[in-house]
Order: C-alpha cells, then sequence, then structure tokens
C-alpha cells in the first residue's frame, strides 16, 4: 500500500503563515503538519509517499528532503497549482493510484494516530473517513445509511442547515483499493475533469460514483479520535491545544481560552458556571423562530433595555442598567469607587482585578470551608476604614452562603458606617433558601448605599447572550453607569430573551429544583471517594478539597486529557492548596466525572 499527499495548494487564509511556505509546512506547536504526517506514515512501512507539490514546491521539497524518512518519497509537480483545485492535482497522481492500493491524505490535516490505524485495521478496501458534523467545519459533507452507506456527498452548493444532524463531515483521509481506482475512480476523474474542467475538487467525483447502483466506497467513521483541518489562524490555534501537547500543556492551553469550548464537541465543562436545566427547547425553538429579525435589525438602546430589565425584576427602569455580561458592569461600577474596598479571599477575581490593589483590604476566613457569616465580616472590618465593600452570595468559589438576614444585617451596618455594599448575587437563585435575594425595590430605595449585581448569563444558562444587571436606589449612580457603557452594549438575542423571560418562569423555577437535587447528588457521590471532602455550597458549584499527596495539577490535566472533563484548579487562589471547583452538571455528566475520578485516581 502507498500513501499520496496532495500538497499544492497555496493557503491564503493563513495568511503571512503562508506568505513563503506551503501550508503543511506551518507548524503545530513546533512541529510542521508535513513531518508529523510523514513520520505516521513512515511508522506503517508504506511501499512509497508520492507527494504532489506545487506553490513553494522547492521549498517543500527540500524540507522534505531534510528529514528521516525511510519510506521511498516521490514528488509530481502541479504547474498550474494557482488556477486548479486539487481534482487536477490528483489527476496528475492517477497512474500511481491505478498501480497499488492507495491511502490519499490533504496535507491541511493533523490527527491522532489511532485515525489512520482505524481506516487501516478495517478490512474493507474502500473507504472514506468521517467525523459527525460539527458547526464550524467547513467543507463536503457526508450522509451516511446504517451501513456505513454513502448516500451523498453534500456539497457548499446542497448544504442544508436544517439537516446538519444528519451530515458526516469528510475528513480527507481516503482508502482506495488498486482495482476501485483502476475500474472506477481515475476513469470518473478524467471523465469528469475533461467535461467540467480542472477548477473542481475530486470529492465531487466521489459523488458521482456514489450514485452508481454498486458504487464500492462506504464511509468509515471515527468515534473520539482527535483530527483537525487547518484551513485558518484560529483552526491552527485549535490544534495547538490538542496536539504536541502534554496533558498539562493541554490543560493551561485550554484554561487560557476563557470559554468557546463548543469547538471541542467531546469537552464536558465543568469549569465554566452555568444553570444545566435552563432555557428550555421551547425558549429556544422561540428564539430560533425570531432569528432573521434579530440578526437583521439593530437591538434597542440602554433605554429600553433597562425596562426590559426592571419589569424581569419589578424594580423601575431608573434603578436598573443592563450589562453585556456582569463583567462590564462589575468594570464599570468599580472604576467610578473611590478609596479603601474591602474583599472576601477566595472570591472571584474579576472584582479585585479591578481596583487598585493599594486601596484593596482583603478578608481571608480561619478555616478549611472559608466560611463565614455577617458577624464575622462585622468584625472584621468595623475597625477598617473602608469605604466599600464587596460580597459575592453565595461566594465563588466556596458556595458560601449567608442567609437573607445576614445581608439585611450587612446592609444596615454598612449604612451606620457610610460603607457602600456592593452584593453580587448571581448565584443566589440557586440556593435552598426561596426568596433570597434583596433585589427588590423597596429595599433598594430604603439602601442607596446597596449596589445589587446578577449574572442573567449564569443563573439561566445563557452565557453566550452575554447578559448581567446592576440595580440600586443610588439612581445617580445607575446612570452614571449606563453613560458609561455603550448605548448598544447588549445584542438583539440579549434584548429578545428580556422580553420573553416571564412567559418562562415557571420552567425556570422547575430547573433550580432540578439543579438544588444534583448538587446533593453530586455532593455525595464526591464524598464517597477517599481522599476528597466536599465544602458546603449553596450555589451551582462545589469546591472540593483532595489529600495533599495527590498530584492535583496532575489529575485535573489527566481528566481532561483522558476523559474531556475540564475542571477549575483553585491552587492560585488557595495559596497553594489542593482545591477544586467543580460545576453541577445533569446527572449523567456528573456520573461521567466520578467515574472518571475514581479511575484516575485507581479506586475500584
Amino acid at each position: 500500500m502507498q500513501a499520496v499527499i496532495l500538497a499544492a495548494g497555496m493557503g491564503k487564509r493563513l495568511k503571512e503563515l503562508t506568505r513563503d511556505n506551503t501550508k503543511c509546512m506551518v507548524k503545530v506547536n513546533g512541529v510542521t503538519l508535513i513531518e508529523r504526517m510523514l513520520d505516521q506514515i513512515d511508522r506503517h512501512h508504506f511501499s512509497q509517499i508520492v507527494i504532489v507539490v506545487g506553490y513553494q514546491a522547492e521549498n517543500l521539497m527540500d524540507f522534505v528532503g531534510s528529514l528521516d524518512v525511510k519510506t521511498p518519497i516521490r514528488f509530481i509537480q502541479n504547474p498550474i497549482y494557482d488556477k486548479t483545485n486539487n481534482i487536477y492535482s490528483l489527476y496528475l497522481a492517477s497512474e500511481w493510484l491505478c498501480k497499488e492500493d492507495t491511502v490519499l491524505f490533504e496535507s491541511d490535516l493533523i490527527f491522532d494516530d489511532s485515525v489512520l490505524d482505524t481506516l487501516l485495521d478495517d478490512p474493507r478496501d474502500t473507504l472514506a473517513l468521517a467525523a459527525k458534523y460539527e458547526p464550524w467545519m467547513d467543507g463536503t459533507c457526508l450522509k451516511l445509511d446504517k451501513q456505513d452507506a454513502i448516500l451523498d456527498f453534500v456539497s457548499k452548493k446542497t448544504f442544508r442547515f436544517d439537516e446538519t444532524q444528519q451530515y458526516y463531515k469528510t475528513v480527507n483521509i481516503y482508502k482506495f483499493s488498486k482495482d476501485f481506482s483502476q475500474n472506477c475512480y481515475v476513469p470518473f476523474l478524467a471523465a469528469y475533469q475533461s467535461a467540467i474542467g480542472t477548477n473542481e475538487y475530486y470529492e465531487q467525483v466521489l459523488r458521482v460514483i456514489t450514485m452508481l447502483d454498486s458504487p464500492q466506497i462506504q464511509a468509515k467513521r471515527l468515534e473520539n479520535q482527535k483530527w483537525y483541518e487547518i484551513d485558518d489562524i484560529q483552526d491552527l490555534d485549535i490544534a495547538e491545544s490538542l496536539f504536541n501537547v502534554s496533558a498539562e500543556e493541554m490543560y493551561d492551553k485550554m484554561m487560557s481560552r476563557y470559554g468557546g469550548f463548543w469547538r471541542y464537541p467531546k469537552l464536558v465543562d465543568f469549569c465554566y458556571l452555568v444553570n444545566p436545566f435552563f432555557p428550555p427547547a421551547k425558549m429556544l425553538d422561540e428564539m430560533r423562530a425570531g432569528m432573521d429579525e434579530l440578526v437583521t435589525q439593530y437591538p434597542s438602546g440602554m433605554r429600553v433595555n433597562a425596562l426590559l430589565a426592571a419589569k424581569m425584576f419589578n424594580v423601575r427602569s431608573k434603578n436598573i442598567v443592563v450589562g453585556n455580561g456582569a463583567a462590564e458592569l462589575i468594570k464599570s461600577l468599580l472604576s467610578q469607587m473611590k478609596g479603601s474596598t474591602g474583599f472576601i479571599r477566595p472570591t472571584f477575581e474579576e472584582y479585585p482585578n479591578r481596583y487598585n490593589t493599594e486601596n484593596s483590604v482583603y478578608f481571608v476566613p480561619a478555616n478549611a470551608d472559608f466560611s463565614y457569616t455577617a458577624n464575622d465580616l462585622i468584625t472584621y472590618f468595623d475597625a477598617s476604614l473602608i469605604e466599600n465593600l464587596v460580597v459575592i452570595n453565595p461566594d465563588n468559589p466556596s458556595g458560601n452562603y449567608m442567609p437573607k438576614k445576614d445581608i439585611l444585617k450587612l446592609m444596615e451596618w454598612s449604612r451606620q458606617k457610610g460603607i457602600r455594599l456592593i452584593v453580587d448575587e448571581s448565584f443566589a437563585d440557586f440556593a435552598d433558601e426561596e426568596a433570597a435575594t434583596v433585589l427588590e425595590q423597596d429595599l433598594l430605595v430604603a439602601n442607596p448605599h446597596v449596589y445589587v449585581v446578577k449574572s442573567i448569563s449564569k443563573c439561566y444558562g445563557v452565557p453566550g447572550v452575554r447578559l448581567g444587571v446592576l440595580a440600586s436606589g443610588d439612581a445617580q449612580m445607575i446612570q452614571s453607569v449606563k453613560r458609561d457603557v455603550a448605548i448598544w452594549n447588549i445584542n438583539s438575542f440579549g434584548e429578545f430573551f428580556l422580553q420573553i423571560i416571564g412567559k418562562y418562569q415557571g420552567e425556570y423555577k422547575r430547573s433550580l429544583q432540578l439543579l438544588r437535587e444534583e448538587r446533593k447528588y453530586l455532593a455525595q457521590a464526591l464524598s464517597a471517594i477517599d481522599g476528597i471532602r466536599v465544602i458546603p455550597s449553596q450555589a451551582n458549584y462545589l469546591m472540593v478539597e483532595f489529600e495533599e499527596s495527590k498530584n492535583l495539577r496532575k489529575l485535573l490535566s489527566d481528566l481532561l486529557y483522558h476523559h474531556w472533563i475540564l475542571a477549575k484548579d483553585l491552587t492560585a487562589k488557595t495559596n497553594g492548596k489542593h482545591y477544586v471547583r467543580f460545576a453541577i452538571r445533569n446527572r449523567m455528566d456528573n456520573d461521567a466525572l466520578i467515574q472518571s475520578l475514581k479511575k484516575e485516581l485507581n479506586i475500584q
């Protein structure tokens, strides 16, 4: 069996990275695509490797010649690479296709060894590798039946987004038998190119072949094997988090992304904190139904969105401002605060990071649960000359919760002391206590020194919509924040969410109850594992302490590398102590976490 690699293209979408090099010479974490691919092929002892070159051909041939590849390599030049597409490059290699069985590769791919093993181990002699379609994928797709027969090659022209659940993306690695090439593919390739032209794609020929009564080619579905097609710099960035990295490097790269994990379909995110049981399917359907208008029309300005938020939380519009997530409002509010500010640590770092360290005073609970009460805070800060105090309730990451009476006590104390009190209750809805919020019109008006922040993204499970609110009886400060942020600071999807959320409050309350039940379940399951201590939490996450003997960094890295589970390492927040935060997810995901932890901890 031989290998054929198509490497004539220019890779224009990679811009300056392919100005002086062909696409397959782009490096992923220091290793070029072609070097990695040739090494993988070389280890399978192919009879030869045929590489079709074009753009920067001399550079590529010189580079390949410098590599320690044992398999014989033959080059074919495509002199009109800039005027043709891959159908012509493959046609140039058609003589070799007819001489023996072939594995065909496109050169802009990076993949695990298991991908090639999967193809070669399959006894069927003519196959197209395929993977389940994901939203960011581009290029030719397939429709398959239950027996892996290819029903259709779906081109860009025939692609339908309402059918994507049926689609598989071609991985652009194929296995062709000698007989298939001789008697079917190459004759069709020549005829198609002669009739249609050289600026086409070889997959179109395969599409024609699948229309025959006995098409001979079938699909081979990939499951959990890693692969990526690199067309642009974002693809390259994704690939660098997946390939040529250790487990710990992969963890660091993934954490540095701060989201966007929909580009990793196998990833189970226990790191970022959302409500896994909301929004309901009907609400998403309603948002989809308004997609055309929401995309093509401007959202309303700040004044109108404040009216919607006021309706949602039953306050006056002059007392509330909507943000592009709570983070936008935190930044604006703290930039307008003056003087010394009290913070509780460990905490959500967005608050202290937005404030001058020299004017920050920190309270760290002196217990292993990082728990505290209103009296603890009053005792600690009473003698301090702070002008502002930030309280997150429940706190993040500890999940420590102060009941409403404690918050009211802090409100009264801070009023007497002349201290502005910022209460972040982004996770308060998840607490067992009903009506835990202090986001109430009468309370706000009576306590204009209090500022309530709430992340709608987190509690309502819509982080992609980016919504948060800030409410206060200090109408002057609210107006100042409104002037500080952009007039169109939220998009039409956020506005529409605020408009329709009232219809789904029943479903929202049910989602909170499901969350509370799942929190109890996960806490019990984690506590049953030797070496793990779960800290009581009233939020949608659990802070967990591991025994000092555990290599926590290795454990979290291996959870990601081997099981696609991502969790938050709290080492930096807890002065090097062994704490992790796990978000609450649905039962299937939570059970997967428990089983994966047991496996990595060698617990039966």
